[in-house]
Order: C-alpha cells, then structure tokens, then sequence
C-alpha cells in the first residue's frame, strides 16, 4: 500500500497572512511530501507494507518511525487548521475540560505557548487527553509523538523551524501567536469528544 501526501481541506494560501503559502509549498508540499516518500521506499517488502500510517508509526523504529511519524504528525497538524480559524464553543466539553485544568482560556493559552516556546531544538507540542478524561500538555523532541503512548493527541504546535522560519524568521514567539488565530476549534472538540 503507498502512502500519499493528504490533500488539505484548504487551499495553500488560505492560511495567510498567519502561514504564507511559501510556507505551506515548503512545508506541507516538500518537507511533509519528503516524510512520506521516504516511508514508502522504507517499507517496501516489509511487514510494513500493508499497514496503516498509525500502525506503523506504533511498530517502527529508526528512520521508519521518524519518518512515519512525521508524516502522521504533519496530517495531524494541518488539519487543526481552518482559514480564520474557527472559535472554540464556551459551552464544549472541551472548553469546560480546559476551565476545569487552567482556570480560563488565556491560561491555557499561555501554558501551551510555554510548553512550545520552551521545546528545546526540534519537535513538537501537544494538547492531549489522558486515559483519565484529563487535559495534559506535552513537549516531544524530533518526530516523538503521543499517539505511541495512552495520550489522545488533541492540538499540536509543529516547532521544527521549516514550520516559521520563512514567516518569521527565528521568532518562535511571534509564530505562536499567530498560531492560535487559525486552529480549527470545532475540529479540537470533535477529537475530545471521540
């Protein structure tokens, strides 16, 4: 079976001025393309040929899980957006869950910004669900992701520098604060609630 690069529920300028569509040809058209084109060539004559992208990335290790689990990663990020965003219901489970952990949006917000900010080198932060029902933030290195523990993988912030770097040069900060005007809340609460 061969993997293809998902074709985004937008165009590649959708997103502007937040994330420029250099930035989505670069990004999503060949750093993401590259993920999955390696997966294939990796996987070819493997026990892996036949497996979902998920599955892969919960049994491969080396330069097969990195690149299965950028690939996963990448699909999962872009399609926490939407063009302008979309706003988060006040009155979600989800919204309720994030009162109950941070007290309010704007903490969460900040606590999130912390964990993205802070991520040391390359990788990735993460809103997840715990086994318990909990709301949790999560910083992974490099490819990691969440999906190969018991956390659900709710949002993610993509932190490697291919992510802003065009946009907004070495300014991670301004990239995060830019991030949270195009997240597809209504997309967030759908992954809460399954």
């Amino acid at each position: 079976m061969e993997h293809k690069l998902p074709e985004l529920p937008y165009s590649l300028d959708a997103l502007m001025p937040h994330i420029s569509k250099e930035t989505l040809e670069y990004h999503y058209g060949k750093h993401h393309q590259t993920y999955i084109t390696n997966m294939n060539n990796q996987i070819k004559g493997t026990k892996f040929e036949n497996m979902s992208l998920e599955d892969i990335v919960k049994n491969a290790s080396g330069s097969l899980f990195n690149n299965a689990a950028q690939s996963w990663n990448h699909t999962f990020y872009w399609f926490g957006f939407a063009p302008n965003g979309v706003a988060l219901s006040k009155e979600s489970a989800l919204a309720k869950a994030i009162r109950t952990k941070w007290g309010n949006f704007e903490a969460f917000k900040e606590a999130f910004n912390q964990i993205a900010a802070g991520t040391f080198g390359s990788g990735w932060a993460w809103l997840v669900k715990t086994p318990a029902g909990e709301l949790d933030l999560m910083s992974t290195s490099n490819a990691a992701t969440p999906i190969t523990s018991d956390n659900i993988p709710l949002l993610t912030c993509d932190v490697w520098e291919h992510a802003y770097y065009i946009d907004y040069r070495n300014s991670r900060p301004n990239y995060l604060s830019n991030f949270w005007e195009i997240v597809n809340w209504e997309e967030i609460e759908k992954r809460f609630a399954a």
